[in-house]
């Protein structure tokens, strides 16, 4: 998909999507695509590739036996959990570090993580689950690296994504939301993916006019931000699973067993890497 002219014309950048990061999106789609085919492309970028076995050795993982390659962290781990986190690497290797950008890297790791191991218990594409929830907020990062000082002084809670988009079209012309997907796609990453980016902000009323893959994936982004990254409605899992529960049944998804997955690994990433 091309690009809005309304994006262009703003004069806004979106930074170029490197070379292995093109290159693993082309072998991500297709069906045919082996184990050994990722491991050696990861793997012809050093640095990448040991960024990659660093983060699979991480405590966020647990793995009982460390890893020294590529190939052996997609054994534990699987393709689309490996390709993602090659992916959360290119992306914040992508714009230049600081500590509001790191807040939003680091939610994005854990959001991708999840969602991709709650669309594997499923039956929903877990690579397309994990690369939306690292895109999610990566308009914001878009918008802090074209002017920092004016997007850092928006007095917004960025877990209203609402109030936020609002503040940013305000200032910008544009919201983060629209960036990130605008992003997604010059990346090329899937359509699921950039509507689902573009869409977040929205409320559930407005997932109907989106198609099915894109509904399930807003409907796990919901309940992985509410229960995993938002103290405050974190503390109330039943007020969560209560809004979640009609939403579920009308995208498609069977609620006891989105809600056991989603509890599962929510559990398990709290326990792994304590305080998210």
């Amino acid at each position: 998909m091309s690009i809005s002219p309304q994006l262009r014309n703003l004069n806004i950048d979106l930074p170029a999507c490197p070379s292995t990061l093109v290159k693993l999106s082309l072998l991500m789609s297709d069906e045919n695509s082996s184990t050994d085919q990722l491991a050696a492309l990861i793997e012809t970028d050093m640095a990448l590739s040991s960024a990659v076995v660093r983060t699979v050795n991480s405590a966020l993982f647990g793995l009982l036996k460390r890893v020294e390659t590529v190939h052996e962290g997609i054994r534990y781990l699987g393709m689309a959990q490996v390709a993602g986190l090659t992916y959360e690497i290119g992306l914040r290797g992508a714009f230049p570090p600081s500590p509001l950008l790191q807040s939003i890297w680091d939610r994005a790791g854990v959001r991708g993580l999840a969602m991709g191991r709650i669309a594997r218990q499923l039956d929903v594409d877990p690579w397309l689950a994990h690369t939306t929830g690292l895109f999610a907020e990566s308009g914001r990062a878009v918008l802090y690296a074209y002017d920092r000082q004016r997007y850092a002084a928006l007095e917004v809670d960025p877990a209203d994504e609402s109030m936020l988009c609002a503040a940013e079209i305000e200032a910008f012309g544009v919201s983060h939301s629209a960036l990130g997907g605008a992003l997604c796609q010059s990346w090329g990453l899937s359509r699921e993916v950039s509507d689902c980016v573009r869409a977040r902000p929205n409320s559930p009323t407005q997932w109907a006019q989106e198609r099915p893959p894109v509904q399930k994936l807003l409907t796990i982004s919901a309940a992985v931000d509410a229960l995993l990254l938002n103290p405050v409605r974190s503390s109330d899992p039943a007020s969560v699973w209560a809004e979640l529960e009609p939403i579920s049944h009308q995208v498609g998804l069977h609620f006891q067993a989105f809600q056991l997955a989603t509890m599962r690994v929510c559990e398990r990433l709290n326990l792994g890497s304590g305080e998210v």
